[in-house]
């Protein structure tokens, strides 16, 4: 699905309708350039997820978890030069685990997610105007 944004409110509520979708173990890989709205993205799905308290990407802490109806795991994996230091902090723990993983900057770990996740795509386009995002949300399953 191709979703269009005008606002950073405009991409919050379209992560808010996602979020109905998501169940327990669900992995969301999320992409695009710096300050594209990855951020906005995220704080309207961990909103919708009963999460009250303030959202930020975990750029120097690589992750930071939530509890919402079910426990969320949000990565920023800008900073990481190899998968290897994924397993060092427990990945697989939480991406394999009953809570939701959202993973900013995931291609840069491409070799080590599941297989089966959302991959959704944020991307700016300066030609209709600053703050309009088209957002790319796909599901990757290797069931079909």
């Amino acid at each position: 699905m191709i979703y269009k944004s005008n606002s950073p409110k405009e991409t919050e509520n379209i992560a808010r309708a996602f979020s109905k979708e998501l169940k327990s173990g669900d992995v969301l890989c999320l992409n695009g350039d710096l300050g594209v709205g990855k951020t906005a993205f995220v704080q309207g799905l961990v909103k919708a997820l009963g999460v009250n308290e303030p959202i930020s990407s975990p750029t120097f802490t690589i992750v930071n978890c939530y509890e919402g109806t079910l426990p969320i795991y949000h990565f920023d994996v800008y900073r990481i030069d190899d998968s290897d230091e994924m397993y060092e902090i427990g990945f697989e723990e939480y991406v394999y685990g009953n809570g939701i993983s959202i993973i900013e900057w995931s291609e840069k770990i491409a070799d080590i997610l599941p297989e089966n996740r959302y991959e959704i795509e944020i991307c700016k386009d300066y030609s209709i105007h600053e703050d309009f995002r088209t957002i790319s949300i796909n599901y990757n399953s290797t069931k079909g």
